[in-house]
């Protein structure tokens, strides 16, 4: 993986500095446990008296019950779902609830004082003593989750076999999306982020600032972060000329084409590696819930696996879901009621949408990645969307982002802890693909969005696509996932989905036109990813001039660049070549020549240089538009429905981060576009002895 080392032969590669993992004393953790089981026997009594169907005679009757439970979950419970696995699958899960409702009704059984009168109150029992578990244990900290994850690696192993010890560490790229620099130091210093503030404050790890190319956005820049190439990328979503085709790059067939065009076989994860909820496998040959393979895998649902891992887990995913909606709910009508601006549209499907990525998504890739820590995979790259998800649509420094962001960095804590069990040492690398700027939207401000602008400005017919969200997208990429499994679970997920299925596919919720229907002579092309624009005209071949755009729809450019909203208005003129046009001056990217006020000026130092690169795309829309940018204020405007916004220039949406490990050679110099990311993780691979098959030297 990587260059082949030049350390000799007899070097030892460098190897991780122990992690600040918080672990409390196994006497304290026990006496925690006592008292979550007290307080579980305490709430089962006045439970009993309002519950039909629920008797018991005292407290020690309902302590013996928890008691016996606990005893039933750890000993039984193994045994019984190896039997009945089949049936959990072909269940899709549902099969555990009835599984543990009879375990309720064992325990009860078990000791007199106890009685339980029929399956739905024994299923009642076992929701509130989930619900019991996760508010209490939550509270002291003994949740279970390093419990159940050290049984999943210890189950891992023993399916493997024992696997030798081997000395030389492997890599873990856990990348929290769309976290820019600035918003975690402001959480490291805040609270928001305790555990990987202590990795700062120990001295195990160096925090480093980088910058995005243009677009700042997760599937070019993974693309060159995972595959060291994202040319030709100019957006989230763009437009192709020549085929007629609108490219979203996490729609799993679109992401399959651009990565087989972006890839040369030497990825980051080559030979070895393992992706895990992302967009691009990085030539990884294993991966899962990779909008780029989803359609093409054979694999088991080891995700899945993990909510039947013990009794309660499907309980608690399920009611972690439902505390995240209210928790979504409750956040947006304080905000109302504070009259907190800029405040986003979050109604309808949005709550469960959140639910489903910050939650469900986020609980079986964390369990996957306990999979590959105990095979001792030698590098796993995976993306956490969950605070991006949430800063999209409450801002990116609102209440419930931090707090999804401290849960984010809590989980990664529980992670580590099984890395103990890992039969290789782990150098642990915490990045960010893009930040995220903040500010009310385009339409907002204006009471018009970007097309309808350039319909009024160029008097034609414009052809908007509907938009699909990220949220969307994450969802569809699971099911699309989940139905390629050849397992039981996928099967049933796979007629389940039937009707939303198209190219293999599975398409729920609103979803961008692949390609555009009627006299494409006639249509104006408008896409957004976030405040960036792109404009194309499909009746013009090749890339049109500002000479052709003026003629053909005089005024239009000139109203753009004039627009409040807009900041940057991209153009290709016949004599002076690639032109940045601005409200009230031009940039001529030729020869850095300026005329009136340079509208790149509050837009940083390298956007010269990121604007020459993206006008070269080939698929390089007619006109670029980025929104305008208030570096006072700190805040620029999305051609999308989104409050935290990123995709082009302005702010902190251009500014992620890497969390280096201290131990490893330090970059000497800025980190500028994905590519240079691309290169410092490879380097650390070579320093560490992989070579480019990914195998260890």
């Amino acid at each position: 993986m990587g260059a082949p080392s030049d350390r000799a032969d007899t070097m030892k590669p460098p190897l991780p500095s122990p992690l600040p993992i918080d672990r409390p004393a196994a006497s304290w953790r026990l006496a925690r446990m006592v008292v979550l089981g007290v307080v579980q026997a305490v709430v089962l009594l006045p439970v009993s008296v309002g519950l039909n169907g629920l008797t018991i005679t005292g407290l020690g009757a309902a302590l013996g019950m928890v008691l016996a439970l606990g005893v039933l979950n750890a000993l039984i419970w193994p045994l019984v779902i190896r039997v009945t696995l089949p049936l959990v699958m072909w269940s899709v899960g549902l099969f555990t609830f009835v599984l543990n409702a009879f375990f309720v009704w064992a325990a009860a059984a078990a000791f007199g004082g106890v009685e339980i009168a029929s399956f739905w109150t024994a299923l009642a029992v076992a929701m509130i003593l989930t619900v019991v578990n996760l508010t209490v244990g939550g509270m002291l900290n003994v949740d279970g989750d390093h419990v159940w994850r050290s049984k999943v690696a210890r189950r891992v192993l023993k399916r493997q076999g024992k696997l030798e010890f081997n000395e030389d560490p492997g890599f873990l790229f856990i990348q929290i999306d769309g976290l820019g620099h600035d918003v975690l130091a402001d959480a490291i210093e805040s609270g928001h982020a305790p555990f990987l503030a202590r990795l700062v404050a120990g001295g195990t790890h160096l925090l480093h600032r980088w910058e995005c190319d243009l677009s700042s956005q997760t599937g070019a820049m993974q693309a060159g972060i995972l595959l060291g190439d994202n040319h030709n990328m100019p957006a989230f979503r763009w437009y192709e000329k020549d085929t007629g085709r609108v490219m979203v790059t996490n729609r799993p067939q679109d992401a399959a084409d651009i990565e087989q065009r972006q890839s040369t076989g030497t990825g980051l994860l080559v030979g070895g590696g393992a992706s895990r909820a992302n967009v691009f496998t990085g030539d990884a040959g294993d991966s899962m819930l990779t909008f780029s393979s989803v359609k093409n895998q054979s694999h088991p649902s080891a995700g899945f696996l993990y909510v039947v891992s013990t009794p309660y887990t499907l309980f608690r995913v399920v009611a972690l879901m439902v505390a995240d909606i209210v928790r979504e709910k409750r956040a947006y009508r304080r905000a109302r009621r504070d009259g907190i601006q800029p405040l986003g549209r979050r109604g309808g499907v949005y709550p469960l949408l959140r639910a489903g990525t910050t939650v469900a998504l986020a609980e079986i890739t964390w369990a996957i990645l306990v999979s590959d820590i105990a095979r001792g995979v030698p590098a796993a790259y995976v993306d956490l969307v969950g605070y991006d998800e949430v800063a999209h649509h409450s801002g990116i420094y609102a209440p419930d982002a931090l707090d999804t962001l401290r849960r984010t960095d809590d989980q990664l804590e529980r992670l580590l802890t099984t890395l103990e069990a890992a039969p290789r040492p782990y150098h642990v690398v915490v990045l960010a693909d893009h930040g995220q700027t903040q500010g009310a939207t385009f339409e907002q401000r204006y009471d018009e969005t970007l097309d309808s602008v350039v319909q009024r400005l160029a008097n034609a017919t414009v052809a908007a696509p509907v938009l699909s969200g990220e949220g969307w997208n994450n969802v569809n990429g699971l099911l699309t996932d989940a139905a390629s499994d050849p397992s039981p679970l996928g099967q049933v997920v796979k007629r389940a989905t039937q009707g939303r299925t198209a190219d293999g596919e599975v398409v729920v919720g609103p979803q961008t036109q692949r390609t555009l229907d009627g006299d494409r002579d006639a249509e104006v092309i408008v896409l957004a990813s976030g405040n960036l624009g792109l404009v194309s005209f499909a009746a013009l071949a090749g890339r049109a001039t500002r000479q052709q755009i003026e003629t053909d729809h005089p005024g239009l450019i000139n109203g753009l660049r004039t627009h409040p909203g807009i900041g940057i208005v991209l153009v290709r003129d016949e004599v002076d070549g690639d032109v940045a046009l601005g409200p009230a001056g031009a940039h001529y990217l030729a020869d850095g020549r300026t005329e009136g006020v340079d509208p790149l000026l509050v837009f940083g130092p390298n956007t010269a240089d990121h604007l020459r690169r993206t006008s070269a795309f080939d698929n390089c829309p007619d006109l670029l538009i980025n929104s305008f940018y208030d570096p006072v204020a700190d805040e620029g405007a999305a051609f999308e429905d989104l409050i935290g916004f990123h995709g082009g220039l302005g702010g902190k949406q251009s500014h992620p981060f890497v969390l280096a490990p201290a131990g490893l050679t330090q970059p000497g110099t800025p980190l500028v576009g994905a590519r240079s990311i691309h290169e410092l993780l490879k380097s650390w691979l070579r320093e560490c002895g992989h070579d480019e098959a990914g195998t260890v030297s």
